[in-house]
């Protein structure tokens, strides 16, 4: 007796304390309400799990085919954003199918939702939706099952209300009931301009809320908080249809209208709204390989949290490149390699924006090296014409290298070969060069997408063959020699011809010299012989007188004279005639 009693208390315990956290419930909103055929209503499907994370979960759904039938799916405001069954639906089974994966760091909070089910109404009676089977896994990196119950919804289904004849119509029965309207207000339709999706996040601590105001009703009541069921207790009558809030805190509101006629009170409708003004955490980008890398795709790491609203998305520059979009799962705590970049120094932008468009920046500068540029190893230093150009080189294995052909002043030609397994390549010119002096040199782009700068500029000198180039200077030499030998014949002609004058006008000049120098010796023959007169007539008169000093003086200058002056007309004479031979 005393062990059945032990193992009752055990059961109780167990019962009373379970072990485990299964925290998680699947259940539907609206769980009630009446349609009339032919309309169409939504219910959503809600994932609850307030006490742990959660990153997946599914659901069957069973529903009345005779009395419903799905029009459409809506995945919009999902928690899910991975989908390892896309939601369907089966109109001829009555089912409903989901299975959606919540990423790292999972959901957590009381109203996640997960589908939306719009459904149309085909025949009239009650009818209920509910689960035929169900899961909840945990983040906990073990897919722990924490569903712990299963909602359904239960709604009334009835024909549409009956249009009353004009006049008697026997023939059709009139309804069983009358059809019953409530007096009382219906709940306020809000809409709020600042901010209109109840499933988004703003940025915004001022908040407007708008509704429209039926003719009977004489009061509203309004409460703006944070408890999502709250009954709103602040009363305006007469009844406004607008309301501002401002200077909101950062989180969840709920803004809650009620209308009251003479009546009484109506239903309670509740808007919901997100206000998130901080940023995400700061953050910084660190680099796998270094600042400093031949990698062409660097990689990176740049992680960050928002506690509120999450991070909805990274914006990256690079450079004076466009801004692109990352989700935040690819670079949560994982590396995130960058686009294929050229050589150089750039710099690096990340914006980590929350759901509310609030951001937070990280900067870094990197610098792409250059990788080793291709080795030349064989090729011609000169070429004949019409001789093939055949280069061959080293470098990386399996890589495309880019070579340079320029001629002279021309403008270089690319040509592109890729290199072995070994890192060999061969590179043979498809056309005939030209006669000229040419540069080659060679580039390379690896594997990876990395690129040298070019290499070496090798010269190779394109000829003509020898006998053409034997013709061809001969050819070049008579163009040469046959102008020359002909301004030689001028030249000599010219020379030749002013000699013959000069011969002749020489001839002239001597024979000129001669008869000059005949009569300058008649004239000076006679001037000695006058002079000669005169000296002999002193000296006769010496025989009669004695000469004065001063004539004595005369005689010998006379005699001094007409030597001195044979002298001098002879030596001019000789040197005349020396210039004119």
């Amino acid at each position: 007796m005393v062990k059945i009693y032990k193992i009752i208390l055990l059961l109780l315990f167990l019962g009373l304390f379970p072990f485990g956290t299964e925290a998680a419930i699947l259940n539907f909103s609206p769980s009630s309400g009446a349609y009339a055929i032919g309309n169409t209503f939504s219910v959503s499907v809600y994932v609850s799990s307030p006490d742990q994370a959660m990153n997946a979960a599914s659901g069957a759904i069973s529903f009345q085919a005779d009395k419903l039938e799905v029009v459409s799916l809506s995945k919009t405001g999902s928690i899910f954003t991975l989908w390892v069954q896309e939601p369907s639906f089966s109109n001829s089974d009555g089912t409903v199918n989901f299975e959606g994966i919540v990423l790292n760091p999972g959901f957590t909070g009381a109203t996640g939702k997960a589908i939306t089910i719009n459904f149309k109404v085909k025949a009239a009676g009650a009818t209920v939706i509910n689960f035929s089977s169900g899961s909840a896994l945990a983040n906990d990196g073990k897919g722990t099952n924490i569903l712990a119950s299963l909602g359904s919804a239960q709604f009334s289904l009835a024909a549409p209300a009956s249009i009353a004849p004009t006049a008697p119509a026997p023939t059709i029965p009139k309804p069983s009931a009358p059809f019953v309207v409530s007096s009382a207000p219906s709940a306020p339709k809000i809409s709020s301009p600042t901010h209109p999706d109840p499933n988004e996040w703003y940025a915004k601590k001022d908040a407007k809320f708008t509704w429209p105001v039926p003719a009977d009703v004489t009061g509203v009541r309004l409460l703006v908080g944070k408890i999502p069921q709250a009954i709103p207790t602040i009363v305006y009558a007469p009844a406004i249809n607008e309301k501002e809030v401002l200077n909101l805190t950062d989180g969840i509101w709920y803004f809650n209208t009620q209308f009251r006629n003479v009546d009484g009170r109506g239903d309670v409708s509740r808007f919901k709204i997100q206000v998130d003004t901080e940023p995400p955490e700061q953050f910084a980008i660190k680099f796998i390989d270094g600042n400093k890398t031949e990698n062409p795709r660097p990689v990176v790491v740049f992680d960050t949290t928002d506690s509120l609203s999450g991070v909805d998305y990274y914006k990256i520059k690079i450079g004076e490149g466009d801004f692109f979009n990352v989700a935040p799962e690819i670079v949560k705590s994982n590396s995130y390699t960058l686009p294929l970049q050229n050589t150089g120094k750039r710099n690096i932008l990340v914006q980590a924006y929350d759901k509310a468009g609030n951001y937070a920046t990280a900067v870094g500068e990197f610098e792409i090296l250059p990788i080793k540029p291709p080795s030349i190893t064989e090729y011609s230093k000169e070429l004949q014409s019409g001789e093939p150009l055949i280069i061959r080189g080293s470098t990386y294995s399996n890589s495309q290298v880019n070579l340079w052909l320029q001629r002279e002043k021309d403008e270089p030609k690319s040509f592109i070969v890729q290199s072995n397994q070994d890192g060999k390549f061969t590179f043979t010119a498809d056309e005939k060069l030209n006669d000229g002096v040419y540069k080659i040199w060679a580039e390379v782009i690896d594997a990876r997408g990395a690129k040298s700068l070019p290499g070496e500029k090798m010269t190779i000198a394109v000829v003509k063959p020898a006998i053409i180039r034997i013709g061809t200077w001969a050819t070049s030499l008579l163009v040469i020699i046959v102008p020359l030998i002909a301004l030689i014949l001028t030249l000599l002609f010219v020379v030749w011809y002013g000699w013959h004058k000069f011969t002749l006008f020489r001839k002239r000049l001597q024979k000129e010299i001669h008869e000059a120098e005949s009569a300058l010796h008649k004239s000076f023959d006679l001037l000695k012989e006058n002079i000669r007169e005169q000296v002999k007539m002193l000296e006769k008169t010496k025989t009669k007188r004695q000469l004065t000093e001063e004539e004595e003086k005369i005689v010998k200058q006379l005699k001094k004279d007409l030597d001195d002056a044979e002298k001098f007309v002879k030596k001019e004479v000789d040197d005349i005639s020396k210039l004119v031979e």
